[in-house]
């Protein structure tokens, strides 16, 4: 079905049924969640010209590549962001981390912590918000403005790596499977645990690692919780999505 949408889910007679937007329904013995999800984005005026030459949402090698050894800047508090720090810091001049909070352990693992303090080519701007981009095809420039005290200063950098989060297309899903508490996927052992915590265990079958709450609807990609938000990783969720399946039908 090309642009289908689908609104809700739900079962009948052992098969899971998907609602469609006009009124239709598909069933099916089996269901694969891959509706990925949307990664959030600096409300920065301007910035949307710069996405793709300039400003990154990963930091893999390919953008290290294109940065060369500009300086760069990255948004945010979480581990993304301390993995990229560290990786970055090895392959370019300087890198700028920017938190909104003040405290940089909060939301990051110590040893990233340890590590990005140590580094002498990081510096950590706390309590720090983008206020501005400057630069037309490429980035030159960014305005950040302390949320203390109101003071701002200007950064010369050529790359920005954005890492503030992602929200899952799971909205639709209302509460008919366990997610987490930021709506991702749970599967697995701890789709497991989330039956038994709701009262509604379903026996002593063996988890599978990307099957959900509900036996027979699965997840792949960055939908579920815990995935490693690379194509790659999606790519392969997906394949052992149909094996899993298998698995599933020859059991039931």
């Amino acid at each position: 079905l090309v642009s289908a949408e689908v609104t809700g889910l739900g079962s009948d007679d052992g098969h899971h049924v998907l609602r469609l937007a006009d009124g239709g329904t598909v069933r099916g013995r089996a269901v694969v969640l891959a509706t990925g999800a949307r990664y959030r984005k600096l409300a920065v005026p301007g910035i949307e010209v710069l996405e793709g030459t300039s400003v990154y949402y990963a930091a893999t090698h390919q953008e290290a590549r294109m940065c060369g050894t500009d300086p760069v800047a990255i948004v945010g508090g979480g581990n993304s962001a301390g993995q990229a720090t560290v990786f970055l810091a090895d392959r370019v001049s300087h890198v700028h981390l920017l938190i909104r909070g003040g405290d940089l352990g909060k939301s990051m693992s110590r040893y990233l912590v340890d590590q990005i303090e140590r580094h002498p080519r990081v510096t950590v701007h706390r309590n720090t918000e983008i206020r501005e981009v400057h630069g037309e095809k490429y980035l030159d420039q960014i305005v950040v403005e302390n949320n203390h005290t109101g003071e701002q200063d200007t950064l010369r950098i050529h790359a920005l790596f954005v890492f503030i989060g992602a929200v899952p297309h799971t909205g639709w899903l209302a509460d008919t499977i366990a997610l987490d508490d930021h709506g991702f996927v749970l599967t697995g052992v701890d789709a497991v645990h989330a039956r038994e915590d709701g009262n509604r265990r379903t026996g002593d079958r063996p988890s599978r690692t990307l099957e959900t709450s509900l036996p027979g609807l699965f997840a792949a990609g960055d939908v579920r919780n815990g995935s490693v938000k690379r194509v790659a990783s999606a790519v392969g969720e997906g394949a052992m999505a149909v094996r899993q399946i298998h698995e599933y039908f020859d059991r039931s």
